[in-house]
C-alpha cells in the first residue's frame, strides 16, 4: 500500500518524536508499503530516513508554499519528489494518493490533514481508508471534541477514525486491515438524517 505519514515538523534526531517516527518508517518499510510524507524536516524527516534505510520506497510530496517561507528543501532520504505550487496541492496529494494515513503527533498542520481526510471520507469524496491517529494527545482531543460536539458527530463518523497507542499498534492495525471482509473493517458512511 501507499501509506501517507502526517506528522510534525519539530522533533529533531535524538528527540524520542523522531525516534517513533524513524521506527514506523523503517517498519512500515520492512512490511512492505511505500511511505508519502510531506518530505521536509521533522516527523516527515524521520519517517522518511527509516523507510529508505530499511529499503522502502519514499515519496516526498512537497510545494514552493512551503519552501518559500521555511526555506526548506526536500530531505535527503526522499527518492520520489512530488512537488507542486500551493499548500493545497500538496494536501490533496498527501491525502489522495494514499490508501491508508497514519497520524503521528504534530500541530495544526498535522490536524489539519487529519480533518481533511477524514471529512472527505465522510461526504464519500474518497473511499473510507484507514485513518489511525497515533499518541495519547490525538485519542484526548478527539474524545473532548466528540463530548464537546456530540449532536454534530455521529458514530457512523466516529468509527473513520482508529487510535493506536505506539506506531507498532498503528502498524498491526494496517495489518489486520488487510484481512478483513470491508476496506479495514470500515462500511461506506451513508448521510445522517
Amino acid at each position: 500500500m501507499n501509506v501517507t505519514v502526517f506528522g510534525g515538523s519539530y522533533p529533531k534526531e535524538g528527540d524520542t518524536a523522531y525516534a517513533d517516527a524513524y521506527q514506523l518508517g523503517k517498519l512500515l518499510a520492512l512490511a512492505g508499503h511505500s511511505v508519502l510524507t510531506g518530505g521536509y524536516i521533522g516527523t516527515m524527516e524521520a519517517v522518511s530516513r527509516g523507510a529508505n534505510e530499511a529499503g522502502g520506497h519514499v515519496i516526498g510530496v512537497t510545494c514552493a508554499d512551503i519552501e518559500a517561507w521555511r526555506g526548506v528543501q526536500a530531505n535527503a532520504w526522499v527518492q520520489e519528489e512530488r512537488r507542486f505550487t500551493t499548500m493545497q496541492e500538496r494536501l490533496n496529494e498527501l491525502v489522495l494518493a494514499c490508501d491508508a494515513a497514519i497520524a503521528l503527533p504534530g500541530g495544526p498542520g498535522t490536524l489539519t490533514e487529519i480533518a481533511l481526510t477524514w471529512n472527505l471520507m465522510i461526504v464519500a469524496s474518497i473511499p473510507p481508508k484507514p485513518l489511525i491517529l497515533t499518541g495519547a494527545g490525538w485519542k484526548t482531543l478527539m474524545e473532548s471534541f466528540y463530548n464537546s460536539f456530540e449532536a454534530y458527530v455521529p458514530q457512523n463518523q466516529r468509527v473513520l477514525l482508529q487510535f493506536a497507542e505506539d506506531v507498532h499498534t498503528a502498524v498491526a492495525i494496517l495489518d489486520k486491515g488487510r484481512a478483513s471482509p470491508y476496506p479495514f473493517g470500515v462500511p461506506r458512511v451513508a448521510p445522517t438524517k
